[in-house]
């Protein structure tokens, strides 16, 4: 397929390698035109613009994908879900969740195919956690850890990231919505919502840690913690049935190897059977899931990781700055 990019800063240029050989990038565009252009160059034939509705409108593109600031995921979304164009948008999709309700309208009313860039669904280790856990051998869900950072870099409080008028948020809303969506894969929906988020150390004026509690309905626990003051970058994530534990520690790369590590408790207890697993490849998760939404638009299956996910872990982000501001507990 012909495939148009909106956004050629990092996530974009990710986006652009994950193509894979079968699909051809056919026109980019960013406001910085200069990002345009040496993006395209990598790709023969490639057309580069500033103006993003070039690339929504261009007659060789089939599929869009949008990689912007999150203060226009949302209005370049739109633009090519009314052409009728499939569109991959990267997470959040939009900067919260009244920005994300027309996207779900018009995408159900014109029946057009949108995923959400949640990658993470795609890493090895939680793919393989993910089989082992559809086999029902961990029983019950008890509870879930997850905790997911990184240290920042000098004067990452003056990218838009800091600035909430363009992110709608900090890093909550940057790497907690990862956390949030994985969680709600394995444990469903969330009724209740508890937490902090604070700043600690960036002096800008969006959170720089949040500490979430989610339960569900049956008081199963998510209990995850995300930061940008992380000084060494992590990634763990631990799902506790009665009957054994799933534990996925590094993405690769400044995250350490990637590792799945299956516990398998005895009914005599002591020390559990332990399996470990790990993927020291490079990341592919995004050509993956560019992969997997290619093959939902083949078939007409809608994907899984698409906008209606994307709302409700909005929502619980948005349930928790309620909680921050009004110190109680929010239920959904």
């Amino acid at each position: 397929m012909y495939v148009g990019l909106v956004g050629c800063g990092l996530v974009g240029n990710k986006r652009a390698r994950g193509l894979g050989s079968n699909h051809r990038l056919a026109a980019v565009a960013d406001k910085d035109l200069t990002r345009a252009e040496s993006l395209a160059s990598q790709h023969s034939g490639c057309d580069y613009f500033a103006d993003w509705q070039a690339v929504v409108g261009h007659p060789a593109c089939e599929v869009i994908i949008v990689a912007t600031t999150n203060d226009t995921l949302a209005e370049v979304a739109t633009a090519a879900i009314d052409r009728n164009r499939p569109v991959l948008i990267e997470k959040p999709a939009a900067r919260n969740s009244k920005e994300i309700e027309p996207l779900i309208e018009i995408a159900e009313r014109n029946g057009v195919p949108v995923k959400v860039g949640f990658n993470h669904r795609f890493h090895p280790a939680l793919i393989q956690a993910r089989q082992i856990w559809d086999t029902g051998e961990l029983g019950d869900l008890m509870y879930i850890r997850g905790r997911y950072g990184h240290g920042g870099r000098l004067g990452y409080e003056k990218e838009w990231r800091a600035d909430p008028r363009i992110a709608g948020g900090g890093e909550l809303l940057d790497q907690g919505v990862h956390l949030i969506d994985l969680s709600r894969w394995f444990a469903g929906e969330f009724a209740d919502v508890d937490g902090y988020v604070n700043t600690y150390f960036w002096r800008m004026p969006v959170e720089d840690n949040a500490f979430m509690l989610l339960k569900t309905i049956a008081q199963q626990v998510a209990w995850l913690h995300v930061s940008c003051t992380e000084w060494k970058n992590l990634f763990s994530f631990e799902i506790f049935g009665r009957n054994g534990k799933l534990q996925i520690d590094g993405l690769g790369g400044s995250y350490g190897t990637e590792r799945l590590t299956y516990y398998q408790m005895s009914p005599e207890m002591g020390p559990p059977a332990t399996v470990i697993s790990e993927y020291p490849e490079s990341d592919d998760s995004w050509e993956m899931e560019f992969a997997y939404f290619i093959d939902c638009i083949q078939h007409g299956c809608e994907p899984q990781g698409n906008l209606k996910d994307a709302k409700a872990a909005l929502r619980i982000v948005e349930a928790l700055y309620e909680k921050h501001t009004s110190g109680k507990s929010v239920r959904l």
